[in-house]
C-alpha cells in the first residue's frame, strides 16, 4: 500500500482527532489536505496535529464543501450522527470515496439515498465499523467458515457501556448523545455488533435481515444520575429524556436465524459487547471468553465457569489470517488494533477503487436497524420489515 492518497476529514471531535492522530498521521502514504469542523478549536487543534507529523499546514475550514472542492482522493466523516448520510451522499456526488463513523439512522429514506446514491455515481463508501475488525471477533468468523461451529442458529450483541457522564454533560462537551437522548427512543448504536454478526450470518451475502421487534425499558438512569450530582432542584434535574435504559431488539433473518440486541448505556454497568454466536456444534461468548465445544466441553455443562478465558487457547490453531498477518507486523492504532485494520482496509480500497468490505448495502442495513427499531417501540414491540437495500442483489453477493 505504497501509493500516495490525499484525503480530507470533517468532523474533528474526540473520535476524529485519535483516529487523525492514531491511524492516519502515522501513514506516511497518506496525505492529510483539509481539516474541517464547525469549531475553531477543534479544526485548529487537527491541523496542528498534521504540521506535527511533518505534513504542511492543510486547510482549515468550518465549511465541509471546502474540503470536497479540494484534489483529494478520499474523505473521512467523523462528526456525530445526524449529518453522516448527508455529508457521505455529497461526498460521493463530489467523487470522493467515503469513510463514515458509525451511527444512528433518523429514517429509512436516508439509508435508501446513501444506496441510490452510490448506485448513481458508482463511487464507493465505507462504513468505520472497527468491531467487525476485534481479534476474537474475526477468531469466530474464521471457525465459522470451517465449520466448526456447525449450523449458526442464533447470535447476540450489543452496546453495554456506561455512557451517563458522557450523555448528561452533552450541553457544555458539545457532544451530539445528548439531544438524541433527550428526544428519540430507539437502538440508537446498532452496529458494534452487529457488524460481526453480520458477517458470520453472510447478511447481504447469500442472507438478510427480514423484521425485527424493539422493546425500551424506562429511562432513569440519567434523570437519577443528575439528581445525584446537582440535586433535586438542579438545573438539569426535571429533564425528562427520552431513550429508554435498555433497549431489546430481536431480529430475524431470511435464513432463519435469529439475532438479539442490547443497548444499555444509561445504567451503571461493566463495558461489553456481548457478542455470542450459538451453533449446532459450538458456542462462543464474548463477556467471559469462553469457547464450548460440543463433544469436547459437554462434562462442563454445569462447571461453565472453569472454562472462563479458554478461548485464547485456541487463537494459535484458528487465528484469523488478518490476525496472523497483524501480529508479526506488530498491533497498531485503537481500540486494541481494531481501528488500524479498519482503515488498511479503506486505504487499500481506495488505492484500488474497488468496493470497501463494509459497503453502503452494510451500512444503509446495519443503520436502519434505529429508524426501525424507534418505530417498533412507539408500537410497543410490532414487528417492522427491513427494506432489501440491495434489491434481489443479496441472493448471488459471495461472503467476502
Amino acid at each position: 500500500m505504497e501509493e500516495l492518497l490525499n484525503i480530507g476529514i470533517i468532523g474533528l471531535g474526540g473520535r476524529g482527532l485519535n483516529l487523525l492522530e492514531v491511524c492516519v498521521l502515522p501513514r506516511k502514504n497518506i496525505k492529510v489536505l483539509a481539516v474541517c469542523d464547525l469549531y475553531e478549536d477543534r479544526r485548529l487543534a487537527a491541523a496542528e496535529s498534521v504540521v506535527k507529523a511533518g505534513q504542511p499546514r492543510p486547510l482549515v475550514c468550518a465549511d465541509y464543501r471546502q474540503v470536497l472542492d479540494q484534489e483529494i482522493d478520499a474523505v473521512l466523516i467523523t462528526t456525530g450522527w445526524t449529518p453522516h448520510i448527508d455529508l457521505a451522499c455529497e461526498a460521493m456526488y463530489a467523487g470522493k470515496y467515503v469513510a463514515c463513523e458509525v451511527g444512528a439512522s433518523y429514517s429509512i429514506e436516508d439509508c435508501w439515498r446513501l444506496v441510490r446514491v452510490h448506485e448513481d455515481t458508482g463511487t464507493h463508501c465505507m462504513m468505520l465499523e472497527n468491531c467487525c475488525y476485534g481479534r476474537y471477533e474475526l477468531m469466530v468468523l474464521n471457525m465459522v467458515r470451517q465449520g466448526l461451529f456447525g449450523e449458526v442458529v442464533h447470535c447476540q450483541g450489543g452496546y453495554r457501556h456506561d455512557l451517563r457522564d458522557e450523555v448528561a454533560h452533552g450541553r457544555e462537551n458539545r457532544h451530539y448523545r445528548f439531544n438524541n437522548y433527550l428526544h428519540r427512543n430507539c437502538e440508537n448504536y446498532p452496529t458494534h455488533e452487529l457488524g460481526p454478526i453480520a458477517q458470520v450470518l453472510n447478511i447481504n451475502r447469500g442472507n438478510r435481515l427480514l423484521t425485527l421487534n424493539s422493546v425500551s425499558s424506562k429511562a432513569a438512569g440519567l434523570r437519577e444520575y443528575l439528581v445525584a450530582e446537582q440535586g433535586p432542584n438542579g438545573k438539569d434535574a426535571g429533564l425528562k429524556f427520552a431513550q429508554g435504559d435498555v433497549v431489546t431488539t430481536i431480529i430475524k433473518c431470511a435464513h432463519g436465524e435469529t439475532i438479539s440486541l442490547t443497548l444499555d448505556t444509561t445504567l451503571p454497568r461493566y463495558y461489553s459487547r456481548g457478542f455470542q454466536v450459538q451453533g449446532t456444534r459450538a458456542m462462543f461468548c464474548e463477556d467471559n471468553r469462553t469457547l464450548f465445544l460440543d463433544g469436547e466441553h459437554n462434562k462442563f455443562e454445569f462447571r461453565s465457569r472453569e472454562l472462563w478465558g479458554n478461548a485464547e487457547t485456541y487463537l494459535n490453531r484458528y487465528e484469523h489470517p488478518i490476525w496472523q498477518e497483524y501480529l508479526k507486523a506488530g498491533i497498531k492504532g485503537g481500540h486494541d488494533g481494531m481501528d488500524w485494520l479498519e482503515f488498511d482496509a479503506f486505504f487499500q480500497a481506495v488505492i484500488d477503487n474497488t468496493p470497501a468490505p463494509i459497503d453502503v448495502y452494510d451500512m444503509a442495513t446495519w443503520m436502519s436497524v434505529s429508524a426501525l427499531s424507534e418505530a417498533s417501540i412507539a408500537q410497543a414491540g410490532a414487528p417492522v420489515s427491513f427494506p432489501d437495500f440491495t434489491n434481489g442483489k443479496w441472493i448471488s453477493r459471495k461472503p467476502l
